[in-house]
């Protein structure tokens, strides 16, 4: 098991620049499965996949995956490889509304992330405008939001996925979204994302990015994409923001 002393010093990168990017930021768009909650703490992700995986053999699709999808243990990555061979065919439609509905399942035993709640309430009450810009169904993300009486923080700002799936994440099109909506430019707005498709969509988009690393694994990653700016643990972002306040 890592220390968190190895932990700290692989995840926690530049935050000599977080006071910076909180100063700036009149907009924070969120992703969702990550730094708000763990969607699959519980239903776990690779169970869904390994069920889409199945369902696509029972309709007799044996060989529309290739090895490295079937073993990715990712829904998405099931669902995104679908979508490209078959774009907006029945068969997407419905593989679509089945991961919704296992998204869905797994809200109602989502672990939050550690310090999210008090964030979002202490953002929202000095006045910036929060969105959440992910590639989960937005039924699941308004489901937990509600769930933690969050809602208010956010509405109407909940971009999430929608049939064009291949404007999915690292494509920057739900952040285009976000700030169309809340009338931000890119330059002054802050997403917070902890994969590497969130740091790619941010680039993309010209929005400043503060990549949030549960673990060490993670952390490297994000940093593999480029983000330079790192937190292993959103209590900094709280401190650093109440500070300023």
């Amino acid at each position: 098991m890592t220390s968190d002393a190895t932990r700290s010093e692989v995840v926690t990168v530049g935050t000599e620049h977080l006071e910076d990017l909180l100063t700036r930021a009149k907009a924070v768009l969120w992703d969702f499965d990550g730094p708000i909650c763990r969607l699959f703490a519980v239903h776990r992700a690779e169970q869904v996949a390994n069920g889409l995986v199945e369902w696509l053999e029972s309709q007799g699709l044996h060989g529309l995956l290739t090895d490295a999808e079937r073993e990715s243990l990712d829904p998405h990555v099931v669902l995104r490889a679908v979508d490209r061979r078959h774009p907006r065919s029945d068969l997407v439609v419905e593989l679509e509304e089945r991961l919704t509905h296992e998204e869905r399942r797994a809200a109602s035993t989502a672990w939050p992330t550690a310090y999210a709640d008090p964030l979002i309430r202490t953002w929202t009450a000095l006045g910036s405008r929060l969105a959440i810009t992910t590639n989960n169904s937005p039924l699941v993300v308004e489901e937990y939001l509600h769930s933690r009486h969050l809602t208010a923080c956010f509405a109407p700002h909940i971009y999430g996925r929608t049939q064009d799936l291949h404007l999915l994440k690292p494509d920057p099109h739900c952040l285009h979204r976000a700030l169309r909506a809340m009338g931000c430019a890119p330059a002054s707005a802050l997403m917070i994302g902890d994969t590497p498709s969130d740091c790619l969509a941010a680039r993309a988009a010209g929005v400043p990015f503060l990549g949030y690393a549960r673990d060490a694994a993670k952390g490297r990653s994000l940093q593999r994409a480029g983000a330079t700016t790192i937190v292993s643990s959103l209590e900094t972002v709280l401190k650093t923001l109440r500070a300023r306040a």
